[in-house]
């Protein structure tokens, strides 16, 4: 079913908890895409020792699957002038979290108390803005299921997964806000941005 190596799903078998999944991927450095960009599957993230957010809620997803829960993406859609954001979701009890894979001290993991979707989305809401403090965040999808079987091979996958980038953007998404809601958003203000601009790992001088 994952076509994992006994050394792959050793690691992935240690991640016994959303806990430790995004304890994990906290030691990852991020995946700069200094040679263009990437969609890597769980297998070549574990390989390649780094991800970008996208890869990195794969490898929770997968890591989640092999613990015998349901491999869910949630996007995070921004305005255009903005980058989405992928999370890998998770149940506990009934309430919703999510485990991230981002470089900032925004958009991080979320604890699971959230009746809903929706409400766990909107979490990210205030912390989701540009450097001038406008806020972006405008849709959040619903749970994306990996467990299908038109999706089979993505957690070993040696080709970029873009099909799956594909179909997660165009899976079903809804308005995180009512409509004409933002008009009247207060901008990030100075200490919002600050903490907004700490990074977690810098990019290479070349």
């Amino acid at each position: 079913m994952h076509g994992f190596t006994k050394d792959e799903l050793k690691l992935l078998y240690s991640l016994k908890t959303p806990v430790k999944v995004q304890d994990f991927l906290d030691t990852l450095p991020m995946n700069f895409e200094e040679k263009g960009t990437t969609l890597m599957s769980p297998r070549r993230v574990m390989r390649e020792k780094k991800a970008h957010c996208m890869e990195g809620a794969l490898l929770a997803a997968a890591a989640f699957w092999i613990h015998g829960r349901k491999p869910l993406l949630l996007d995070l859609r921004a305005a255009p002038n903005d980058d989405d954001h992928v999370v890998a979701l998770f149940q506990d009890r009934g309430l919703w979290g999510a485990v991230s894979k981002t470089n900032h001290a925004v958009l991080r993991w979320r604890e699971p108390i959230f009746k809903t979707v929706h409400a766990l989305a909107a979490s990210y809401f205030h912390e989701y803005f540009l450097d001038d403090g406008k806020r972006t965040l405008r849709e959040y999808s619903r749970p994306f299921r990996l467990d299908v079987k038109k999706y089979e091979g993505w957690t070993v996958a040696e080709k970029d997964l873009w099909h799956l980038s594909d179909a997660l953007d165009a899976s079903p998404h809804y308005p995180l806000l009512p409509r004409g809601a933002f008009r009247h958003t207060r901008l990030a203000d100075s200490m919002e941005r600050k903490a907004g601009s700490i990074v977690e790992w810098k990019r290479s001088k070349i």
